[in-house]
């Protein structure tokens, strides 16, 4: 419809109709009746033949007419609602700015980074209401419908992360806010593909959305993707994602190792885990810093050592042992006197009469110390052990079943087998990993103090748990729990990982953090007074800063339009009433003039 093209309600023009019964009214009025007066015949006479002509008298009695028609049409024109078209930019009242704070777009160039960049075309884009959503986590909502200032105050706050980001989930996170008549300005280096289907959605909801990239640095960028540990050992990987060959040398504590890596190859070089905390360093380095340094923490004594009390050496306990090298063997036989200082004690067929009180308070002084103490099963149990013993013993019996195994860092993974003979009894106090059918416990754990107190079930002549390859694994791993030691890989993180730590006050790399549990954004050291952990970036997908602008890109990325070029109605009608009551006004001046006012 024609009319269409110029009005947004086109049935306000209907108004018009109110001006047939005005011009009706004004045709059949009657004219007004004249009366001679000789008196002022003869003035009023030469006065209108010297001031008026016929043309001039009518249509200042139509005037009034005029001016009241052009009322009803200004009227009926704003109830129209006139509009012209504008750019959807120069019209919208509120923007949705959805800004990338993931690792990648800490990649430099030219002395600023792309974040900087970013944070710079962000504050043109605020209008009268704007919220800020960032990548942080699945999509983190900063600021929702703000005004300017606190627009401008939320985007000074932010800060670059050290963490992947998932730019996905925050353009859907942008979606579920974003009000009528409002865009969508997405501000990103835009590395991978993951995000267009988001893209998409939005605009198939008739959401204009922009897309701001900002891709510049990055070339021949080299750094650590990935991170293993092997015992004490560390085998770090370094990928070269540039397109010609590089040598880099890779330091850690007093070792360094030189690769040479081709286009897209990927190396990977060991070195013993230093004590404490430390840093795997990548030189030279590059525009990308974040991807050179891997953050290490591990035990300021990287060894546990343990004493097994034993009348009858268990060849499988000790062997179990002595294959892990990040364990320090002790093998005493009582009753004789033991001396030392050890992290973890295990009594094993121990001869109750052998036993002497100062073999068992060595377990109670490494209890004290923050240790721990195991007891093996056997047919009778030392008195001596006293509340070291997490059983209440009541006799032995046969043919069990396996009734519940607890998923723990000391079971996990391991399939316990049902002894062919067992001490039967219940549990005096801690909790019960694995249990048999009767309700006697197999594997029981306990916190005494400051050290832990565990209890193995398995009478190693009445069991084949002992030919399982996942018995040296239990003992390892029983040992470090012992000992309070986490493995490497535990104290080991990614960046982006959450963790839980003992304690409501952390230090992180960025300064203190509120505990217990917190979000791993910053690569380097969180620690507490009895807890550290390491976090880095490795990530291969993050560590690819070498993007391809969105222009040049194939298949369905290419499709994505970066700005959509759309027009809005901006709309006249506040310009309109104006003019209508300015015609108003001229109406009163014109009948006050008249003198009918």
């Amino acid at each position: 419809m024609v009319l269409q093209q110029f009005f947004l309600t086109p049935l306000g023009l209907a108004a018009l109709a109110v001006a047939v019964p005005i011009v009706l009214l004004y045709l059949i009025r009657p004219d007004p009746s004249e009366v001679e007066l000789p008196t002022f015949r003869f003035l009023t006479e030469e006065e209108r033949q010297q001031s008026t002509t016929p043309l001039l008298e009518r249509l200042s009695r139509s005037l009034l007419l005029l001016l009241q028609l052009l009322i009803i049409l200004l009227l009926a024109v704003s109830l129209a609602t006139p509009y012209v078209p504008v750019s959807e930019r120069e019209a919208v009242a509120e923007t949705v700015l959805v800004v990338d704070t993931s690792a990648s777009m800490a990649t430099a160039a030219n002395g600023e980074t792309r974040f900087d960049r970013a944070l710079s075309v962000a504050e043109a884009e605020v209008t009268q209401r704007t919220s800020v959503v960032t990548t942080v986590g699945r999509g983190t909502v900063a600021l929702r419908r703000g005004s300017p200032g606190d627009a401008r105050e939320t985007l000074g706050g932010l800060r670059v992360s050290d963490a992947p980001g998932d730019l996905r989930s925050a353009i859907a996170q942008a979606g579920t806010i974003v009000g009528e008549d409002a865009r969508v300005v997405v501000l990103s280096d835009f590395a991978g593909d993951d995000w267009t289907d988001a893209v998409a959605t939005l605009r198939a909801r008739d959401i204009s959305v922009d897309l701001r990239q900002f891709d510049r640095g990055g070339e021949g960028n080299v750094g650590f993707v990935d991170r293993r540990f092997s015992g004490a050992e560390v085998t770090l990987s370094v990928k070269n994602f540039g397109n010609s060959s590089v040598t880099r040398t890779v330091r850690l504590g007093n070792g360094q190792r030189e690769i040479e890596l081709g286009s897209g190859d990927v190396a990977t070089v060991t070195f013993p885990v230093p004590a404490g905390t430390s840093q795997a360093q990548l030189s030279p380095g590059d525009s990308f810093a974040t991807d050179d340094t891997v953050h290490l923490a591990a035990p300021s004594d990287p060894t546990v050592d343990v004493l097994v009390v034993t009348n009858d050496r268990n060849r499988f306990l000790t062997t179990a042992f002595e294959v892990n090298d990040q364990v320090d063997l002790t093998v005493e036989t009582p009753p004789g006197a033991i001396e030392g200082e050890y992290d973890v004690v295990v009594y094993s067929n121990v001869d109750p009469d052998s036993l002497l009180p100062g073999n068992v308070e060595t377990g109670r002084d490494v209890l004290a110390d923050g240790g721990g103490v195991a007891i093996q099963a056997q047919e009778t149990f030392p008195d001596q052990y006293g509340d070291l013993l997490l059983l209440e013993p009541a006799g032995l019996a046969t043919a069990p079943t396996i009734h519940r195994t607890a998923e723990t860092d000391l079971t996990r993974g391991i399939s316990f087998q049902a002894p062919d003979e067992y001490v039967a009894g219940t549990l005096r106090t801690g909790e019960t990993l694995v249990e048999l059918r009767n309700g006697t416990p197999l594997i029981a754990t306990a916190q005494q103090g400051n050290g832990r107190v565990l209890y193995y079930g398995y009478i190693e002549d009445s069991s084949s748990f002992k030919f399982n390859a996942q018995y040296p694994v239990f003992w390892k791993r029983a040992a470090f729990y012992l000992a309070d030691r986490e493995p490497l890989p535990a104290l080991n993180l990614e960046t982006g990982d959450t963790v839980r730590f003992d304690a409501e006050t952390i230090e992180g790399p960025t300064g203190r953090l509120s505990g217990p549990r917190t979000e791993l954004f910053a690569a380097g050291i969180y620690a507490t007074e009895t807890r550290r952990r390491s976090a880095s970036l490795l990530s291969e997908r993050e560590s690819g800063v070498d993007v391809e602008p969105i222009s040049d890109r194939g298949g369905e990325v290419g499709a994505v339009v970066t700005e959509e070029e759309r027009t809005v109605p901006r709309p006249l009608t506040e310009f309109v009433v104006v003019a209508a009551l300015l015609a108003v006004v001229g109406e009163l001046g014109y009948l006050r003039r008249r003198g009918d006012l």
